[in-house]
């Protein structure tokens, strides 16, 4: 499960969603946005911006957590070099 789709789900059952309210939403059928919360699918950004709408969250932790999946999908099979990566990226983020 993704980062995004962990805090969507989480999210959700707190209010007692269902998972096709959410899709409904979004004008997306069910089976998508299941998908995007076991990560099996990636939302776009702005879909992203509507479910943080729909649910009430902070716009910016969930994008947040969009962006981390989108990084570690990235870095994919590169896990000893991400660190130092991710530092350089850090260091030119500061500039």
């Amino acid at each position: 499960m993704s980062n995004l789709g962990q805090r969507i789900r989480e999210l959700r059952e707190k209010q007692n969603l269902l998972l096709r309210q959410v899709a409904a939403h979004l004008e997306v059928d069910t089976a998508l946005m299941s998908k995007i919360e076991r990560g099996k699918r990636k939302a776009s950004k702005q879909q992203v911006i509507e479910i943080a709408k729909f649910l009430k969250a902070y716009e910016e932790e969930l994008l947040t957590l969009w962006l981390a999946d989108k990084l570690e999908n990235a870095v994919g099979n590169e896990k000893d070099l991400a660190p130092d990566a991710l530092n350089i990226l850090k260091k030119n983020l500061k500039k």
